[in-house]
C-alpha cells in the first residue's frame, strides 16, 4: 500500500478518536501517520503540518502544553503562518503563563485573518495580563511580532487546485476541536471567576469554580490556583495533589513547586519540601520567596 493513503487513513482514524474524546489514542494515530510521511520529506510538508497541528490539539486537551508548543512550532516550520497551529500555540503559551509569546501569536493570527474572534479575545486577555504583570510599558518588553507576507494572508482564503482541503488552516480533526473550543472557553471563564473570588477572599467558592473548570480543561494554572486556595484553608493534602497534577503537566512550574513545598511543610514533610524548593531554585536561583522558605525549612 502506498504511504500516502495509509497516512490519510491513520489521520481519519485519529480524527474519529479525537471526536470521541480519546486524545491519547488520537495522538498515537497521528504519530504513526507522521512516521509514514517522514520519508516523503518536502512533498508531504502540508500533510505533516496538519498532522502535527492535530496532535498538538490532543496535547492541549490533555494539558500537555509544552508538547503542544513543540508540535505547533514544527507545524509552522513546515507551513508558516497556519492559523490553527498559531492559535493552539498561543493557548498553550497562555496556559503556561507565557503571556508575551501568547500575545505575539494571537496578533500574528489577526494579520493572517482579522476576522478570527478567538484571536481578538486572546489579544484582549493578554493585554490585560501583561498590563497587570509588567505595567504601562509592557509593550516595550514584547518580542518582535512577525510581519505576515501577503502570500500567507491569502493562503487560507484561496482554494488550491488538486489538494482537497489543503488550504483549510491546519485542518482540524474534522468537526473538532472547533466544537470543543466552546468548552475550553467556558473553562477559562470559570477559572477567571475563581480568580475574582480569590481576590475577594472567598476561597471555598473559588475552589468550586476551579473544579468546574478542570472538568472541562486540565490546565496547569488552574491546578496551582486551586492549590493556593487549599493552602489558605490548610487543606494541605489536597494542595499537594493539585501541585503534583500541575507538575505532571509542566514539570518545572515554579508556582507548583513552591506551593507544594508550602503544603509539604504544613504536613511536616520537611525533606520533601526542601527537595521541591531546591528543584525550584535550579530554575530561578534568585527567587526570594523560595530562598526564605528554604531558610525556614532548614531551621525546622
Amino acid at each position: 500500500m502506498a504511504a500516502s493513503p495509509s497516512a490519510s487513513s491513520l489521520r481519519r482514524a485519529g480524527n474519529e478518536e479525537f471526536r470521541r474524546g480519546q486524545y491519547g489514542p488520537a495522538a498515537a494515530l497521528y504519530t504513526r501517520a507522521l512516521a509514514l510521511l517522514e520519508a516523503a520529506g518536502e512533498a508531504a510538508a502540508e500533510e505533516r503540518s496538519v498532522l502535527l497541528a492535530n496532535r498538538a490539539a490532543c496535547h492541549l486537551k490533555e494539558g500537555a502544553c509544552r508538547l503542544c508548543v513543540a508540535d505547533c512550532s514544527s507545524a509552522l516550520d513546515l507551513v508558516p503562518f497556519g492559523i490553527k497551529p498559531l492559535l493552539r500555540r498561543a493557548a498553550a503559551y497562555e496556559a503556561l503563563e507565557r503571556y508575551q509569546l501568547a500575545y505575539v501569536d494571537y496578533k500574528t493570527v489577526l494579520q493572517v485573518d482579522c476576522s478570527i474572534q478567538a484571536a481578538h479575545d486572546g489579544v484582549n486577555r493578554m493585554t490585560k495580563a501583561l498590563l497587570e504583570k509588567d505595567g504601562v510599558n509592557w509593550r516595550q518588553q514584547l518580542p518582535p511580532i512577525p510581519t505576515v507576507p501577503i502570500s500567507a494572508q491569502t493562503r487560507w482564503s484561496t482554494p488550491s487546485a488538486g489538494v482537497p482541503g489543503a488550504n483549510t488552516p491546519a485542518t482540524a480533526p474534522q468537526g473538532e476541536p472547533d466544537q470543543t473550543a466552546a468548552g475550553t472557553e467556558r473553562a477559562r471563564t470559570l477559572k477567571e471567576e475563581g480568580n475574582e473570588l480569590v481576590k475577594k477572599g472567598n476561597h471555598k467558592k473559588a475552589i468550586e469554580k476551579y473544579s468546574e473548570s478542570l472538568k472541562l480543561n486540565q490546565e496547569c494554572a488552574t491546578y496551582t490556583n486551586r492549590a493556593l486556595c487549599y493552602l489558605t484553608l490548610k487543606q494541605y493534602k489536597e494542595a499537594v495533589q493539585d501541585c503534583t497534577e500541575a507538575l505532571r503537566l509542566d514539570p518545572k512550574n515554579v508556582k507548583a513547586l513552591y506551593r507544594r513545598a508550602q503544603a509539604l511543610k504544613g504536613l511536616k514533610d520537611y525533606r520533601s519540601s526542601i527537595a521541591d524548593i531546591k528543584s525550584l531554585l535550579k530554575t530561578e536561583p534568585k527567587n526570594t520567596a523560595a530562598l526564605r522558605l528554604l531558610q525556614e525549612l532548614n531551621r525546622a
